[in-house]
C-alpha cells in the first residue's frame, strides 16, 4: 500500500480521468508510478509526457538499450518497483530471466559490448557520485561512437530513473506480478 492517498480509475474525474483514460489506451493500462500522482492529475501528465518523450523518442539509443539503463539505475537505487517493471520490460527483448537476476544483481558480470560498458558506467557514476561526472566521461562515450544527442538521451533516461525511484521509493509505491505485466512496449 502506498504512503499516502490516491485515486483509483473507478473514482477519478475530470483531468484524472482523462489521464487516466489516455494511459489505459496508449500503455495498456494505469501504472501504480502514475496513479500516486492522482492527487496531482496535473503534474501526472507532465510525467507521463516526459517518461514517453525520454523512452519512445527516435533516436539511436534502442528501447532495449533504455530498459537496460532503466534496470541498472533503479537497482543501483535500490527501487524494487521500477526493477520489476523495467526487467519485465527487458525481458520482452532479452527473453532470458537469468540474465535479468544477473543484470540487477551486478551489470558488470555480464559480458556486455565495450559501448554498452560505457554507456552503464556512465549511469552507475551519474547515479552514485553525480558530483563527480565530468567532460572526461562525456567524451568517453564519444569514443564509443555515441553522439551526443545521444549522449543527452542517455543522460535524461539516467536522470529521469533516479528521479522517478525517489518517487516510488519515498511513497511507498509497490508492484504485483499482475500490475508488472501487459504494458505496450
Amino acid at each position: 500500500m502506498p504512503w499516502i492517498k490516491q485515486i483509483n480509475e473507478n473514482d477519478a474525474e475530470g483531468k484524472l480521468k482523462e489521464v487516466y483514460n489516455d494511459l489505459s489506451q496508449n500503455r495498456g493500462k494505469v501504472s501504480n508510478i502514475m496513479k500516486i500522482h492522482s492527487l496531482d492529475p496535473e503534474t501526472m501528465q507532465h510525467h507521463l509526457d516526459m517518461y514517453l518523450s525520454i523512452m519512445f523518442n527516435n533516436t539511436s539509443i534502442s528501447r532495449e538499450e533504455k530498459e537496460l539503463i532503466a534496470v541498472v539505475v533503479s537497482a543501483l537505487n535500490n527501487c524494487a518497483y521500477c526493477i520489476n517493471h523495467h526487467a519485465e520490460a527487458l525481458n520482452h527483448y532479452w527473453k532470458d530471466e537469468a540474465k535479468i537476476n544477473m543484470l540487477i544483481s551486478d551489470y558488470k558480470s555480464i559480458d556486455f559490448s565495450i559501448r554498452t560498458l560505457a554507456i552503464l558506467n556512465y549511469a552507475e557514476k551519474l547515479t552514485i557520485t553525480p558530483g563527480l561526472v565530468n567532460e572526461f566521461d562525456v567524451q568517453n562515450l564519444r569514443i564509443h561512437d555515441i553522439s551526443d544527442e545521444d549522449i543527452l538521451n542517455i543522460n535524461l533516461i539516467v536522470s529521469y530513473f533516479n528521479f522517478v525511484n525517489r518517487i516510488a521509493n519515498g511513497l511507498g509505491v509497490e508492484s504485483t506480478e499482475e500490475e508488472v505485466k501487459g504494458y505496450k512496449y
